[in-house]
């Protein structure tokens, strides 16, 4: 199999478990729980700031010496209601125990103790692209928001037929402003479920390149290159992002084969 794509090991307890080390980068890692109601998740962070994402449904989430009581309002995660996120710095404890059926994402970054534990409120709402490349953003923890020290998190919802992350793009030098070195993560779901999506990941000298089929429940490792995404007619994609790197910051360079995209939706406004 791809190194590159990640099946979830299971459909109950912890089906993900990526760390630095399994992925061979320095930076990003992501597990993922499908708990049942009365079930409980609880890890420490160590070293590594983290972020909950409540794909779906309830749970009551504590940490850090802290109770943020009953989170979560979106039960299925093609809904496209706002997620219940919290964040937690390095050397701290959470516990998560589930009231519904939950799907339960923890995103990892190396953390520095600069920032509070905190629910992450003010989630916005974002329409990127034109066309057949339309898709639906919530920035969950982007650079906008002081409120991480590594760590790059956001959703998108693709709509069927339509391409995401695209014109391809690559964030893979350490070269600011023009560019930022980030690993990145997708947690991919598709609607209805026994759909299947595409991901390509390729560099512009051919070193990589690589194209995935993904199921619902996949994870596709970004370490480096261009990474769009397509949609099959009928079939709705959801991914989760997480990103990290040297900077908080994310900074870019389309394909200069594709970058004719960009440009000409910029013209069209």
């Amino acid at each position: 199999m791809n190194k590159l794509l990640v099946k979830p090991k299971g459909t109950s307890g912890k089906v993900h478990d990526i760390t630095p080390e399994s992925a061979g980068w320095g930076y990003v890692g992501f597990s993922l729980y499908h708990l049942k109601p009365g079930e409980t998740a609880s890890e420490k962070t160590g070293d590594r700031e983290v972020i909950l994402v409540l794909v779906e449904g309830k749970a009551t989430i504590s940490g850090n010496g802290q109770d943020f009581g009953l989170l979560g309002e979106r039960m299925n995660v093609f809904e496209r209601k706002k997620p219940a996120c919290v964040y937690l710095p390095d050397g701290s404890e959470w516990t998560a125990t589930a009231e519904t059926d939950c799907t339960l994402a923890i995103c990892s970054a190396p953390g520095k103790g600069g920032h509070k534990a905190q629910v992450i409120g003010d989630i916005g709402f974002e329409e990127r692209g034109k066309g057949a490349n339309t898709r639906f953003i919530h920035p969950i923890a982007m650079e906008d928001k002081d409120i991480a020290d590594s760590l790059l998190v956001t959703e998108v919802f693709t709509p069927a037929g339509n391409w995401s992350s695209y014109p391809p793009h690559r964030h893979d030098e350490d070269n600011f402003p023009e560019m930022t070195y980030l690993e990145e993560t997708y947690y991919h779901r598709l609607n209805p479920a026994q759909g299947f999506g595409f991901q390509r990941v390729f560099t512009e000298d051919g070193e990589l390149d690589e194209t995935m089929a993904v199921s619902s429940g996949d994870v596709v490792l970004v370490p480096k290159g261009h990474h769009p995404c397509g949609a099959p007619y009928g079939y709705e994609m959801y991914y989760l992002n997480v990103m990290a790197g040297p900077m908080r910051k994310w900074r870019f360079k389309n394909h200069p084969d594709h970058d004719w995209i960009a440009k000409k939706q910029a013209a069209e406004g």
